[in-house]
C-alpha cells in the first residue's frame, strides 16, 4: 500500500478500530505468516488455515503463535488435501472468513509480514480482507527468497541459485521442519529471516 493509499485509509477509517492499521508501522516486530489453500492460483483459491508468529528483533516470539482454521470451503478437494492433508472432519470447527479475518487483523496490526512466497498469501489475504472489512492489507510484504538471492548475487554473480525452501535452510544450516503445515512454514520463514538478516551466510563452492 503506498503512501497516498495509506493517508486516504486511515482518513476514512479515522473514527474506526482500523485506524491504527494505517498509521506508519515499526520495524521493531514482524509477523512471519503463511495459509493453507485449496489452489494454487491466488485469484481463485479459498482459504483452509492461516498461521503467523511474532519476530521481535532476532527472536521467534513461538509461545504466542495465530492458528486459525476456517470452515471448510466448496472447493476442498482431494486433489488439495493432497497438498496439506487438511480434511473436511478437521474443519468442523473451523470458522467464518469475517472472524478469521478479524483476529488476523488483531493479530498481525500494521507490521509488516514476512514469508516465502509471500505476495501468494497476501494476494489471498487481500481478497478476503476486501469482501468482508472493505480494504485490503496495508502491510509491507518481506520475502524471503529474495533475501536469499540478493545475498548469494553479492558474493556469486549470474550463479544458479536452488531457491526452494529446503534448499535455503539447508545452505543456512537451519532446523527447519520436514513438516508443511501453515505453523511449521510461518517459523521456517522466520527462521531464514532473522539468519539472514542477523547472520552472515555461507558461501556455497559451487552451484
Amino acid at each position: 500500500m503506498n503512501t497516498l493509499t495509506r493517508y486516504w485509509y486511515r482518513y476514512k477509517y479515522r473514527q474506526t478500530p482500523y485506524a491504527p492499521l494505517f498509521s506508519k508501522p515499526s520495524d521493531d516486530e514482524l509477523i512471519a505468516l503463511d495459509c493453507e489453500t485449496t489452489s494454487l492460483d491466488p485469484n481463485k483459491a479459498e482459504l483452509v488455515s492461516i498461521a503467523a508468529i511474532k519476530i521481535r528483533g532476532n527472536t521467534l516470539i513461538t509461545s504466542e503463535p495465530l492458528l486459525l482454521s476456517l470452515r471448510a470451503p466448496t472447493s476442498l478437494n482431494e486433489q488439495s488435501i493432497k497438498v496439506h492433508g487438511i480434511r473436511h472432519q478437521d474443519l468442523e470447527n473451523g470458522m467464518d472468513t469475517k472472524e478469521a479475518m478479524l483476529r488476523l487483523i488483531d493479530y498481525i496490526g500494521n507490521r509488516p509480514i514476512v514469508g516465502y512466497y509471500i505476495h501468494y498469501d497476501k494476494t489471498i489475504l487481500d481478497r478476503y480482507a476486501k469482501r468482508e472489512l472493505g480494504f485490503k492489507l496495508p502491510n509491507r510484504e518481506i520475502e524471503v527468497s529474495d533475501m536469499y538471492r540478493k545475498r548469494l548475487e553479492q558474493a556469486l554473480p549470474n550463479a544458479y541459485y536452488d531457491l526452494s525452501m529446503e534448499a535455503i535452510g539447508h545452505h543456512l544450516e537451519l532446523p527447519l521442519s520436514g513438516r508443511h503445515d501453515a505453523l511449521q512454514d510461518s517459523i521456517s520463514a522466520a527462521l531464514i529471516y532473522v539468519r539472514l538478516k542477523y547472520g552472515d551466510v555461507p558461501i556455497p563452492t559451487y552451484y
